[in-house]
């Protein structure tokens, strides 16, 4: 008996562990707005974000970081990489990124997601 509850419970639990890693086919729409200053290609207006899931903040050479990132001592992770998309500017005061964040747990998610398949 025991273990068919727990079976059950589990059951219930797997849809809410699997949602929370996003969706990375959604998380290319929901970047969108990011394009008008980031690729994965070469740096545009803000730095080139290929391979970014793992990498040191303010490390990327060739693209001129503000003192605040360079000195963060943050690696972009999936905690950290979150926190910043979702209000930049808390995440590391001083930073010269011009985004407002963005608010939607799911889009987060899934940004993170894309950006994982772009390492």
């Amino acid at each position: 008996m025991r273990h068919m509850i727990l079976g059950a419970a589990l059951a219930l639990l797997l849809p809410i562990a699997a949602q929370a890693e996003g969706d990375a086919a959604a998380g290319e729409k929901a970047f969108a707005p990011c394009k008008a200053c980031h690729n994965f290609e070469k740096n545009g207006v803000g730095p080139d974000l290929k391979g970014v899931v793992g990498r040191k903040a303010g490390t990327y050479e060739g693209y001129n970081f503000s003192a605040a990132l360079k000195n963060s001592g943050l690696t972009w992770d999936e905690a950290n990489l979150k926190e910043w998309l979702k209000d930049p500017k808390a995440k590391v005061p001083g930073n010269k990124m011009v985004y407002p964040g963005l608010k939607d747990e799911k889009k987060l998610d899934d940004v993170i997601a894309y950006l994982k398949s772009k390492t």
